[in-house]
């Protein structure tokens, strides 16, 4: 059903990265959303009225917000998709992340007033009048919100929306909630036994839960969190296969949105290679990865001394003594200067962000390990972390 709806009402529908195209997409969603949303609520709220039940009416409403969530997304994808100006010279993705955390807030506000008028249900409880018109329409929903689940997270796959991706879970969400009114809704009508307040703490506690799983995500989004792992080790494996770069290190994934991803790092060449082919390379490597991933690349040069005997085994030695002092450090940019009565060498020390040891001292353990590994030798060390 979803890929017939694509292939009717989504333009070029394999162009995901165009931002158009995503627009098309989030038209659909939304709009297919709303019209769903309104209608469960309409169902619902006939059948929790004439039921005298106060977890059908508030698994209605929870439909109202469903269907405000989709025009918050809708609008959301418009905005994102506005051109850069001069105040965002990089675009107005991020305002897509903004519209999730509105839908993941609207999510923890329908639970927070479930959650009061189910507890009030409880204090005065009373026997809700469910008939059958009522059980066709809460299993009616649950089908259609599974449907809806399949439909968000399989179009939010496609264009790699988070938006998308927490209405999806607001709709598993409501299809477990709605299951659990219709549990209650049973064993009033066949068992005589009111649970109806019971069956809507559940259905707050599940919506809660959801509301702030998504929200956590979305904030890491908005904060920055790390890429995939995956899409790292993509690029490692595509920088590799240009052989006039030795190695790549502080490599850094700056995420503007959706399709507004920045990647730098610094690419090791020979410090004997011509200067301008070295530059060609580079050049052809930021172009070749912006025609492959879709953003925008920027490498520094890193000249680096290969096959030079003593440079090797100096640059070995500080490597041993790092590996020493903690095996999940790391170094870069090593370079060897003679100091007259000493030999200098000069590197980044990469040290991982959950490393509790501090950076001063990390890096004065280091010098410590290469004195007494070599007295000649005296470390100047720049500690860092690394942003993946």
């Amino acid at each position: 059903m979803t890929g017939l709806l694509v292939k009717l009402f989504v333009k070029d529908a394999k162009n995901v990265s165009d931002p158009a195209v995503r627009r098309r997409y989030a038209l659909l969603a939304g709009i297919t959303g709303i019209a769903l949303n309104l209608l469960l609520f309409a169902g619902k709220l006939t059948a929790g009225l004439l039921a005298a039940s106060v977890a059908v009416i508030a698994d209605a409403f929870n439909n109202v917000s469903d269907a405000g969530s989709s025009v918050i997304t809708l609008i959301g994808f418009r905005l994102a998709g506005k051109h850069e100006d001069k105040g965002h010279p990089l675009g107005h993705g991020r305002l897509e992340y903004v519209s999730a955390f509105i839908v993941d807030m609207l999510i923890i506000l329908v639970g927070v007033e479930l959650f009061k008028s189910s507890v009030e249900k409880i204090v005065s409880p009373s026997l809700p009048s469910v008939s059958a018109l009522t059980l066709c329409l809460l299993g009616a929903a649950v089908l259609v919100k599974l449907w809806l689940f399949f439909f968000y997270r399989k179009i939010g796959k496609l264009i790699d929306s988070a938006a998308l991706r927490a209405t999806a879970l607001d709709s598993i969400s409501d299809a477990v909630a709605t299951t659990l009114v219709l549990a209650s809704s049973l064993i009033a009508r066949f068992a005589n036994v009111g649970i109806d307040g019971w069956a809507g703490v559940l259905v707050a506690g599940f919506i809660l839960f959801t509301g702030v799983r998504a929200a956590k995500e979305t904030i890491d989004l908005l904060l920055g969190a790390p890429p995939d792992p995956a899409f790292i080790e993509e690029i490692r494996a595509f920088v590799k296969n240009y052989p006039e770069v030795i190695g790549i290190h502080d490599l850094m994934v700056h995420d503007y949105g959706p399709g507004r991803k920045i990647i730098s790092f610094h690419a090791e060449v020979p410090s004997d290679s011509d200067i301008n082919y070295a530059h060609d390379v580079i050049d052809c490597i930021e172009r070749d990865m912006h025609e492959k991933f879709g953003c925008i690349v920027t490498i520094h040069l890193d000249p680096i001394v290969m096959g030079d005997k003593e440079v090797d085994e100096m640059r070995a030695l500080a490597e041993a003594a790092a590996k020493e002092v903690n095996p999940s450090f790391t170094i870069h940019d090593f370079r060897m200067t003679s100091g007259g009565k000493h030999v200098n060498l000069i590197f980044d020390l990469s040290i991982p962000v959950d490393c509790k040891t501090a950076d001063e001292e990390a890096a004065e353990e280091v010098c410590k390990r290469i004195s007494e590994k070599n007295p000649d030798c005296y470390a100047v060390i720049h500690a860092e972390h690394p942003f993946v």
